[in-house]
C-alpha cells in the first residue's frame, strides 16, 4: 500500500491507495504532462485520461505538480478584472403568509433577476443541519474508494446516476478542474439502489425541501413577471430537476485552469449549494463579481431557457468557478428541467401574455430536450447559446 496526503475542509486525513492505482495513474503522467510541442497529440492526452475512470482527483492523489495541457484554459478566461458590486440577499421569511412582505419580495427576485440574473436567498425554510450534510455526503462519494466511484463512471446521458469529469471534455477547447456526480431525480427519480450509499438518504431527503423551495421561487418570478403566480409551474418549468454535484480538488498550477468555464446554464432556474471556499464569479458588465460563500444561504440564477420563455425579460448570466490551490470545494447545483426525457415535447417560446406589438418575440420555439443537445454538442465555451435560438 502507498499513502498519499489528502487535504479536505476540516483537517488532514491521509488515505491509502493500491499500487495498482498508483502505477495505472503514473502510467499516463508522461501522456498526461507533455511540455508543448510539434508532436502534441490533444486526442489521446484526453482519451487516455477519462479510460483511467479516475478523473482530475485521481491526478491529485497520484501527486502531479504539473497539471495536464489540455486543462490549460485560453488567456480570455482570466483577464478580466473583478468588480466590488454586492449581489443582493433576499429574505424569505413570511413569503407566504405577508402579503405586503410577499409583495416586497416579488420585487426584489424581479429587480436581481433583470439586473445580475443572480441572488442569494436565505430563511428559504431548508434547514442548516440538510445542507451541511448534503455538501458532506457529495465530499463523501468523491472521495470514496476508486472501485465504487467507477462504477457510475460513464458518458451516457440516459442514466438516472452519472459520474465523469468534463461533460464536454472531447468538445470544450479545455478541460475544467473538477469532476461530478449528475443525479436526475424528477419528474421520474432513480431507484433507491441507482443512488450511491455515500449520499442516498441526504440527496432523498434534500430533493424534497428543493422541490417546495422550487415551488416558491416560481411563483415569485411569475409575479415578477406579471403573470398567475402559478403560471410558470403550469407550463412545467419545474416540473423535473436534476443534480450536479461538483467536486473541484486543490490544483497545483491554479493560475492557468479554472474550475468551471465562463458558461450560462441551459435551464430554467438553478438553485445551488456551496461550500464556504468561494471562488464563484459572475459576469456583469463586462467584470467579474465575486458571489461569496454566506453561512445558510442558496445562490439562484436564471437559466437560458427561462430568458427564452421571458423573451429577454429575465437574463441568464453566464459565471464561472475559479480553481484553487488550499482544499477541495464542494457544490451542488439543482438545475430546474425536464432534461432530456422523451416523453416531455413541450415547445417553449416566449410567453404570449408578454408579447405586444412592441414586444415581439424574440426567440424560435424549442423542446427542452433538442435545447440541451445543442448545449452539450458545443460545450461550454464559446458564444452564448441563445445566439442560435434567437430570431
Amino acid at each position: 500500500m502507498l499513502t498519499l496526503y489528502e487535504s479536505t475542509t476540516t483537517k488532514k486525513e491521509y488515505h491509502t491507495f493500491p499500487i495498482r492505482f498508483v502505477e495505472l495513474i503514473q502510467s499516463y503522467l508522461p501522456i498526461l504532462v507533455l511540455p508543448m510541442a510539434a508532436s502534441y497529440d490533444r486526442a489521446s492526452e484526453i482519451k487516455a485520461f477519462d479510460e483511467t475512470k479516475l478523473g482530475v482527483k485521481g491526478l491529485v492523489d497520484a501527486g502531479i505538480t504539473k497539471i495536464p495541457q489540455f486543462f490549460i484554459q485560453p488567456p480570455e478566461q482570466s483577464s478580466l478584472k473583478s468588480l466590488p458590486v454586492e449581489i443582493p440577499v433576499i429574505d424569505l421569511t413570511g413569503v407566504d403568509s405577508d402579503v405586503a412582505l410577499r409583495s416586497e419580495v416579488v420585487k426584489q427576485v424581479k429587480n436581481a433577476s433583470e439586473t445580475f440574473g443572480f441572488f442569494q436567498v436565505v430563511n428559504h425554510g431548508i434547514p442548516l443541519e440538510v445542507l451541511d450534510e448534503m455538501l458532506a455526503g457529495v465530499r463523501r462519494f468523491h472521495e470514496a474508494e476508486i472501485e465504487i466511484k467507477k462504477k457510475y463512471y460513464t458518458r451516457d446521458v440516459s442514466k438516472k446516476v452519472v459520474y465523469n469529469s468534463n461533460f464536454d471534455l472531447y468538445e470544450g477547447p479545455a478541460a475544467n478542474w473538477r469532476d461530478t456526480m449528475s443525479v436526475n431525480m424528477a419528474p421520474e427519480p432513480p431507484k433507491l439502489d441507482e443512488l450511491p450509499v455515500a449520499s442516498r438518504d441526504i440527496t432523498l431527503k434534500y430533493a424534497t425541501y428543493i422541490k417546495e423551495l422550487g415551488i416558491t421561487l416560481f411563483e415569485l418570478l411569475s409575479e415578477g413577471l406579471g403573470l398567475k403566480s402559478d403560471h410558470l409551474t403550469e407550463i412545467e418549468c419545474n416540473k423535473g430537476f436534476y443534480f450536479l454535484s461538483h467536486y473541484y480538488p486543490p490544483c497545483p498550477e491554479p493560475h492557468l485552469t479554472v474550475g468551471t468555464t465562463k458558461h450560462s446554464d441551459p435551464d430554467f432556474l438553478t438553485v445551488l449549494l456551496q461550500d464556504d471556499i468561494g471562488g464563484l464569479q459572475v459576469f456583469y458588465e463586462n467584470y467579474w463579481v465575486e458571489m461569496p460563500p454566506l453561512p445558510g444561504a442558496l445562490v439562484v440564477n436564471i437559466g437560458d431557457l427561462l430568458q427564452i420563455i421571458s423573451n429577454d425579460k429575465l437574463k441568464s448570466v453566464e459565471h464561472r468557478v475559479l480553481a484553487n490551490s488550499s482544499r477541495p470545494r464542494v457544490s451542488v447545483a439543482c438545475f430546474f428541467s425536464t432534461f432530456r426525457n422523451p416523453v416531455y415535447n413541450r415547445l417553449y417560446g416566449p410567453i404570449k401574455e408578454l408579447r405586444t406589438d412592441e414586444n415581439p418575440p424574440l426567440y424560435k420555439e424549442t423542446t427542452v430536450r433538442d435545447f440541451l443537445d445543442y448545449y452539450d454538442s458545443k460545450g461550454l465555451a464559446g458564444a452564448s447559446v441563445l445566439d442560435h435560438f434567437r430570431l
